[in-house]
């Protein structure tokens, strides 16, 4: 089956362009300029099109939740992201006990065999006590190589990524141990110096855990692990842009320091994303969401948000000021590249997979597509 996309503002890396895509089974095959040819056209009616958008630290959605492990909760939570344009979806835990953790990374790994899931990020429980945010801190543990590839067997290959604070008791053996794995080491949740994050760095870590949340912040005497994770070409770092976590100045600061090639967009999105306020649970923790606005019941530190990724994609321009065609990247193509999936999505490219987002004028979503068959309507 072939279906032309027409006149659409068609969104690559290079810049956005008036146009049109074909796809045949799932896949791209044309992209091309002006008019588009005769045949089984869908007018978008001047609409952006962009690819589908990546999220590689995403919690929960739609009421459910990925440290649950329960299946159907996690197929609603990509169903949910799916029809904010979310078409890769990697399932975040948070800190557990490590049977617990166990337990659920089998059950979302057989997800990942299905397709539902491009992979399993463990955010604890190697995290530092003094940054643990909405981690339980009586289940934080000190990094351990031997219990970490205890649970990379529960995964079947399906781990993706693993945040550790590098400065804890065996923390670089842990990154060395996690990346001799071919899984991604995330330095997050940390209270480690700069020359702490650089040593983590060193030692494989390559993906900075929402950037200036449950880090210490800036100081032009004492960097920190922010300016560590910066200024290395090898970090990508992740931001989470829903008004509360990060101010759009520093967000700014970030996008210019990094550049679109090593910042992505994600949500760190839990169970009230797409719900309201009320009393929620992140793993073990009770959340109150008021005002769109996660906060642990003791304590109050933030508990994840409830954002999308076509929200965070519409603030990047409209606040943050990048283009459309610079912000895609951020939410598509440079988690595809974290991910090593970008030979298959990420980008609108002849051979890459369907996955499609059609937005408004006001950069809201029109329609998605994933794999060539469009998920929603409106």
């Amino acid at each position: 089956m072939s279906i032309t996309l027409a006149d659409a503002r068609v969104v690559t890396p290079a810049g956005v362009h008036d146009g049109w895509i074909t796809i045949e089974d799932g896949r791209i095959t044309h992209v091309g300029r002006g008019q588009a040819p005769r045949g089984d056209g869908h007018g978008l009616g001047g609409r952006y099109v962009v690819p589908g958008f990546v999220d590689i630290h995403t919690h929960g959605g739609a009421g459910g939740s990925f440290p649950s492990g329960d299946q159907e909760e996690a197929r609603r939570v990509a169903g949910f992201h799916a029809a904010h344009g979310t078409t890769t979806i990697v399932a975040s835990l948070v800190t557990a006990a490590p049977p617990d953790l166990a337990r659920a990374t089998a059950a979302l790994a057989e997800l990942c065999d299905d397709g539902v899931l491009a992979g399993i990020h463990f955010e604890g429980p190697y995290i530092a006590r003094s940054r643990c945010g909405a981690h339980d801190p009586a289940l934080l543990r000190d990094p351990s190589p031997r219990e970490l590839a205890e649970l990379l067997k529960a995964g079947h290959g399906h781990v993706r990524m693993v945040t550790i604070a590098p400065e804890l008791p065996g923390g670089l053996d842990t990154v060395r141990a996690a990346v001799s794995e071919g899984v991604i080491a995330a330095l997050g949740h940390s209270d480690a110096s700069y020359e702490q994050a650089i040593a983590g760095i060193e030692a494989g870590c390559t993906v900075a855990t929402h950037l200036f949340n449950a880090l210490p912040s800036l100081h032009h005497r004492e960097p920190g692990p922010v300016a560590a994770l910066l200024e290395d070409e090898r970090v990508t770092v992740e931001l989470i842009n829903d008004g509360l976590h990060v101010h759009p100045a520093m967000l700014r600061l970030a996008a210019r320091a990094a550049g679109t090639g090593r910042a992505v967009l994600i949500t760190d999105a839990m169970a009230a994303a797409g719900m309201g306020d009320g009393a929620y649970r992140l793993g073990s923790m009770e959340v109150e969401v008021s005002g769109g606005a996660a906060r642990l019941v003791e304590g109050g530190a933030i508990a994840g948000s409830t954002l999308t990724m076509d929200l965070a994609f519409r603030r990047t321009v409209q606040e943050v000021g990048l283009t459309v065609a610079e912000a895609a990247v951020l939410a598509s193509l440079t988690p595809a590249r974290v991910l090593g999936v970008d030979d298959r999505v990420g980008s609108i490219a002849v051979g890459k997979d369907a996955d499609l987002v059609v937005l408004d004028d006001d950069l809201t979503v029109h329609r998605v597509m994933r794999h060539g068959a469009w998920l929603s309507t409106t």
